[in-house]
């Protein structure tokens, strides 16, 4: 029988900063959240001012995770220790394995207003994974199909399968899917999903609510900057009023293994954590052979 997910709970993103003086909004965490498995963090940086975010993220080194960067306005300059360069520009996502480790850094630059909107989601890898070689799929805007449903609902697929069409990510280990969703006033939408998989919304724009109103339990209206992460079902059903509402709706296979975690690295264990920042200190981080 099909099963409609409720929301499970609703969280507010918090301003932080990072890199060499990045502001920006930590959307979750896993420490703080650790049912979103395998989904670690997702950071909205945003902004009209330069001075937000010019500074950027200076080299830094990356273990054992993915790295999501989608760009809605203005691009982020991508460099690393295998020797790549490239831009993420606006529409583009990079889906970034680092794998056994990578060093690499990220450039943010605005718009022609100095506009800077993108977001940046990390993935866990299984242990079995975590020491594979660190590999990039860059796609622009050009190539991710953008669908329009029933009653003007467009669906940007990024990574899985709406309706018959995928996106461009493809082969990744957690089989996510990744979706920018707008759905129009006075409408409502239903997608479906794999029962057991984790799955969450962050809005972006707007408002809706997130699961059916019954009689015995009001939705409630969400705005902005806010996390809706959902409980167990085979769909999501989602309703605007009198505004429509825009989001990134994410899910994926959940991992179930332990998390050690310490900045830009994540392992198994902390034995594995200590040595991959031994290894950083003493030079022998990198396992994949450099341009």
């Amino acid at each position: 029988m099909s099963n409609v997910r409720k929301v499970k709970r609703v969280l507010k993103s918090k301003p932080t900063i990072e890199g060499a003086g990045v502001h920006l909004k930590r959307a979750f965490i896993h420490q703080r959240v650790p049912e979103l498995d395998p989904f670690l963090l997702l950071d909205d940086f945003h902004s009209d001012n330069p001075q937000d975010y010019i500074k950027g993220f200076p080299s830094h080194p990356h273990r054992g995770i993915e790295t999501i960067s989608y760009m809605l306005h203005g691009e982020i300059e991508h460099r690393d220790s295998m020797g790549n360069r490239g831009v993420i520009k606006s529409g583009g996502i990079q889906w970034m394995t680092a794998g056994s480790g990578i060093i690499h850094s990220e450039m943010p630059h605005g718009d022609a207003d100095g506009r800077l909107w993108g977001f940046q989601l990390w993935a866990n890898l299984p242990a079995a994974r975590k020491m594979m070689n660190p590999r990039y799929q860059d796609i622009t805007a050009e190539q991710a199909p953008v669908l329009t449903l029933d009653k003007g609902v467009m669906v940007r697929v990024l990574c899985g399968v709406v309706n018959g069409v995928k996106g461009p990510v493809s082969d990744i280990v957690i089989d996510p899917q990744y979706l920018d969703i707008t759905i129009p006033p006075e409408t409502t939408y239903t997608h479906n999903i794999q029962p057991e998989y984790t799955a969450f919304a962050y809005v972006i724009a707007g408002a809706g609510r997130f699961e059916p109103q019954t009689e015995d339990r009001k939705a409630p209206t969400i705005g902005i900057e806010s996390v809706v992460v959902y409980g167990e079902g085979d769909r999501v059903n989602i309703a605007t009023s009198t505004d429509g509402v825009r989001f990134l709706f994410v899910a994926g296979k959940p991992i179930r293994e332990p998390v050690a975690w310490y900045g830009p690295i994540v392992m198994n264990t902390q034995e594995e954590l200590v040595a991959a920042f031994d290894e950083y200190q003493n030079g022998t981080f990198l396992k994949h052979q450099t341009r």
